[in-house]
């Protein structure tokens, strides 16, 4: 399996990830009793680096050093577990929660089978008060290998929970148990939100809204991601569909809202809403344009509210230029529409 092999690879060709990581891997190797000079020979990267705490690698030494560093093992938990988990175990997870209906059953599907895999930390999935907690606890003594586990762990579940529904998962938060560690700068990079450490227990926080999103991928989607690592590590995940949901609704309640008060309902600076929005690929504008060509075709095809007054409801002047934004919409005429829906439902006659 090379789907969620490392950490992430937002960090460019800039040397970044901090040498610990790599450091944690060369103790699986010692667990095991074998030399990991080839693997650090072919990630380029030197062993004298090993000695120096402040050392950083590249994002692309990083992937290839945990690629290798699983198949020479057979172990893609890297040592942390009393335990190997043989090379295909989290595939084998990514596969028994495909077929899912909702990310919210995805996830607890994975937290279950990981389980299965090893109980020397569970996963665990909760929602109270409409915020979706994934924590874990520990069973054993991770050592100082704690802090590498922790880490991939919370990122192999996030980077397969965005791709599974297309949608870049916002923290609110991230905690861990272990001490903040010196190179604690770059946790901004793994994870959105706000990091803190000493926690009793490490836990990822987020809107369970997006627990309720539908999976869409398949079987076919998955093999292809299962060969392309960067599929699930590379964060943020460009798209977030609660947030172009949140901006609907509120333009359906109030279509004549503006970016400013937009972004004061939505809690963000009006600057982070135009900043999310070209990362999502829409304007204020365009999702105005689409609330109110859904409530037009809603209010055509289910009331008898004359056309002049459905026009206004969606913040056009008059019927003429309501009738013209229509028909370059769907393509017909608001009338035409309005006969076509009714017979469809049986309501002519």
């Amino acid at each position: 399996m090379t789907v969620i092999h490392s950490l992430p690879l937002l960090f460019g060709k800039k040397a970044t990830t901090p040498i610990a990581f790599i450091q944690a891997m060369v103790l699986a190797y010692q667990k095991y009793g074998m030399d990991p000079a080839s693997a650090l020979r072919k990630a380029q990267i030197p062993p004298k680096l090993l000695l120096d705490a402040k050392a950083r690698v590249t994002a692309t030494q990083m992937e290839q050093m945990s690629a290798l560093a699983m198949q020479e093992l057979d172990d893609e938990a890297l040592g942390w577990f009393s335990r190997k988990l043989p090379w295909g175990s989290y595939g084998m997870l990514c596969r028994a929660s495909l077929s899912s209906p909702d990310l919210g059953i995805a996830l607890k599907r994975w937290c279950r089978h990981h389980r299965l895999l090893t109980d020397d930390v569970i996963l665990s999935l909760d929602v109270s008060s409409n915020v979706a907690t994934i924590s874990l606890q520990e069973n054993r003594d991770l050592g100082e290998m704690r802090e590498f586990c922790h880490v991939t762990l919370f990122r192999y579940m996030l980077g397969y929970a965005c791709w599974l529904i297309d949608s870049r998962i916002q923290l609110q938060d991230v905690m861990f148990a272990f001490d903040k560690p010196d190179h604690a700068e770059i946790y901004p990079r793994l994870f959105s939100g706000q990091t803190s450490f000493n926690a009793g227990q490490s836990a990822m926080h987020f809107d369970a809204r997006y627990l309720q999103l539908p999976l869409l991928r398949d079987e076919a989607m998955l093999q292809s991601m299962l060969r392309q690592a960067i599929l699930l590590t590379v964060l943020p995940y460009r798209r977030d569909k609660l947030l172009v949901q949140g901006i609907r609704k509120q333009l359906h309640n109030d279509l004549g809202l503006t970016a400013e008060e937009l972004a004061e309902k939505l809690h963000m600076s009006v600057r982070t809403l135009y900043r999310h929005l070209q990362e999502e690929g829409f304007s204020i504008q365009q999702l105005k344009n689409d609330v109110r060509q859904k409530k037009a075709m809603e209010c055509l095809a289910r009331t008898s509210k004359p056309i002049k007054q459905i026009a206004f409801e969606t913040g056009f002047k008059n019927e003429k230029s309501f009738s013209r934004a229509f028909k370059n919409w769907v393509g017909a005429t608001p009338q035409s529409y309005r006969l076509q829906a009714r017979e469809e439902a049986g309501l002519t006659g």
